[in-house]
C-alpha cells in the first residue's frame, strides 16, 4: 500500500486521442476538439489540461494520444514550455487500453505512485479547487487503496452524463465508497438521481498504479496482456514512445468503465467542488461562454438581428442570423452547421451520416496540419490544385518527388530555401520557383518568421498520395 508521502506527488496521465465529433465542423478527425483553440483564453482544452497538472506536486505528465496527433501534441507542449512523455497509440482502442498504458509506465517509476487520469477535452476553470480536490482524492486512493473518481455536483438533471451513487464515507473528508454506477438516464430518471444525491461521473480519477494493474489483471486480463506487450516492445521515435503495433492491436476495444470501474470493489468517489464541463456539444459550449445582452455567444465575423440565446461562430466567412432563438450556427471555410440548441447533441449522428455519404468534410479539415506547419486548399479543378502553405521558422518538408504533377511555388512572405535536383536556391517575396514533374525537391524555411507561399499544382493527378518521400526529418518516410 502506498504511503501518504508517496501519494503527495501525482503522476498525470492525459488521454488525448478522441475525435470529438459532437463539435463538428470545427472538430474533425484530422484536428479534434482537444487541440482546437475553443476557449476564451485562446488555448485548447489540451493546453489548459496540461497547465492544470504542471508545476509543484506533479510529476512529468504522460500524454497518451494517437500517432496522427503526435506533432500537434509536441507543438502545443513546446508552446507551453512543458516537457511530457508522449506515448503513441498505433490505433484507437478506447480508454481501457490507454489507462493501462499509463498505469504500466507510472508503475515503472513506482508501483505505489498515484496516477491522475485526465481527459484532454474537459473544461475545469477552478485550478486551485481542482488541485485541492485531487490531493484529497489522492490521500483516499493511497490510504484506503482505492480507485477514486472525481464526482461532480450536478447543476441540473442532465441526460448527457453518467451518474455515481455515493455510499458509506471513507476516511478522507468528502470521500465515499461507490454504491453503483448509472448509465446516462432519461430525463425523469435524471431528476431522481439528482434528488438522491448522485454525482456526475467526470471520467477523471486517481489510483495507485499497482492497484489499477491488479484490477486489470482480474477483470480485463486481455487488455493488460496486450498493453504490457505494447509497452515492453515500444520503440523510441524522435521524442515519442511508439507502442508496439502488433501487441497493442490485440487489446479489446473497451472503455475503462466497462472493463474495470463497474466491476471493481475498490471504487470510491470524492465529492469534487470545482466547476466542470466535458463540452461535449455546442450547447454545452454555449453554457460555459460569456453571453451578450441578448443571451447570445457570438464569435468571429458574425452579425445577428432579433436573435436570442444562440451560439453563432464563424472561423472565416461573415455569418449572419435574423429572427432565430435558441440555435447553433457554426461556419468554417468548407462547412456550415445549423441546429437548434436542444438537438445540438445529435451532431455526432449527423457526422456518421456524412461518413456514410463519403463526404470528406466529415473527417478532414480544409486546413491540414503537418509537423512543419500547415497547408490549405484554395481551389481545385480538372488538372490543377491551388494551396496556401505556411512553414514555421526552421520547418523543413520532406525530400520528395511527384509522378503526375509539376508545381509552382510563389513566395508571398518570408524566405524559401528550395532544393531542386540537388541545387539549392533562395526565393524571396514575389519570386517563384518551378518544380517540373519527377524532380527531387525540398522546401525549407531558414528564417525567423513564417514562410507563406501559394502552391499551384498542374498535372493529371494532384492527390496527396502522389508523394514519394525520400528523406524526412520527422521520420515519416
Amino acid at each position: 500500500m502506498a504511503s501518504v508521502e508517496k501519494a503527495e506527488l501525482l503522476h498525470p496521465v492525459v488521454i488525448a486521442g478522441g475525435s470529438g465529433t459532437r463539435l463538428w465542423p470545427v472538430s474533425r478527425d484530422t484536428m479534434p476538439k482537444q487541440f482546437v483553440s475553443l476557449l476564451d483564453s485562446g488555448r485548447s482544452t489540451f493546453e489548459e489540461t496540461i497547465l492544470r497538472v504542471s508545476g509543484e506536486g506533479f510529476a512529468k505528465p504522460i500524454v497518451v494520444t494517437h500517432s496522427d496527433f503526435r506533432f500537434v501534441v509536441a507543438e502545443q507542449l513546446a508552446g507551453l514550455g512543458v516537457e511530457a512523455e508522449i506515448v503513441l497509440e498505433p490505433e484507437r482502442r478506447d480508454s481501457a487500453a490507454a489507462v493501462a498504458v499509463g498505469a504500466l509506465l507510472v508503475a515503472r517509476r513506482d508501483a505505489d505512485a498515484v496516477c491522475l487520469v485526465l481527459a484532454a477535452d474537459h473544461l475545469i476553470p477552478d485550478r486551485d479547487l481542482f488541485v485541492a480536490d485531487c490531493r484529497a482524492a489522492a490521500r483516499a486512493a493511497s490510504t484506503d487503496n482505492r480507485i477514486m473518481l472525481l464526482g461532480i455536483e450536478p447543476t441540473g438533471p442532465s441526460t448527457a452524463y453518467g451518474y455515481i451513487a455515493p455510499g458509506e464515507p471513507l476516511g478522507e473528508a468528502g470521500a465515499f465508497h461507490v454504491n453503483r454506477f448509472a448509465e446516462k438516464p432519461d430525463a425523469e430518471t435524471a431528476e431522481i438521481y439528482v434528488a438522491n444525491g448522485y454525482r456526475w461521473n467526470s471520467g477523471n480519477f486517481l489510483f495507485p498504479a499497482g492497484l489499477m494493474l491488479d484490477e486489470l489483471a482480474e477483470f480485463a486480463p486481455a487488455v493488460l496482456g496486450a498493453t504490457r506487450g505494447a509497452v515492453d516492445d515500444a520503440m523510441r521515435d524522435l521524442d515519442f514512445l511508439r507502442l508496439d503495433a502488433t501487441a497493442f492491436g490485440a487489446a479489446p476495444r473497451i472503455s475503462i468503465d466497462y472493463a474495470v470501474m463497474e466491476k471493481t470493489r475498490r471504487a470510491g468517489v470524492l465529492a469534487a467542488r470545482f466547476r466542470w464541463s466535458d463540452i461535449g456539444s455546442w450547447d454545452a459550449m454555449f453554457d460555459v461562454k460569456a453571453k451578450d445582452a441578448s443571451g447570445n455567444v457570438l464569435e468571429g465575423p458574425v452579425s445577428v438581428l432579433d436573435t436570442r440565446a444562440s451560439f453563432v461562430r464563424s472561423d472565416e466567412v461573415l455569418t449572419t442570423v435574423i429572427g432565430l432563438d435558441d440555435v447553433v450556427v457554426v461556419t468554417t471555410p468548407d462547412a456550415v452547421l445549423v441546429s437548434s440548441r436542444a438537438r445540438a447533441g445529435e451532431v455526432k449522428t449527423l457526422v456518421a451520416q456524412l461518413h456514410r455519404e463519403t463526404r470528406p468534410e466529415a473527417g478532414q479539415h480544409r486546413r491540414i496540419h503537418r509537423p512543419w506547419g500547415w497547408y490549405q486548399r484554395i481551389d481545385i479543378g480538372d488538372r490543377f490544385q491551388v494551396k496556401h502553405i505556411t512553414v514555421k521558422p526552421g520547418g523543413i518538408l520532406s525530400l520528395q518527388r511527384h509522378h503526375h504533377r509539376a508545381e509552382h511555388w510563389v513566395v508571398v512572405h518570408g524566405t524559401a530555401e528550395v532544393t531542386i535536383d540537388g541545387t539549392v536556391k533562395f526565393y524571396h517575396e514575389n519570386e517563384a520557383a518551378y518544380l517540373p514533374i519527377g524532380c527531387t525537391h525540398r522546401l525549407h524555411n531558414p528564417g525567423k518568421i513564417p514562410l507563406k507561399l501559394i502552391e499551384v499544382q498542374v498535372g493529371s493527378y494532384t492527390g496527396e498520395d502522389d508523394i514519394v518521400r525520400l528523406e524526412d526529418v520527422y521520420a515519416r518516410s
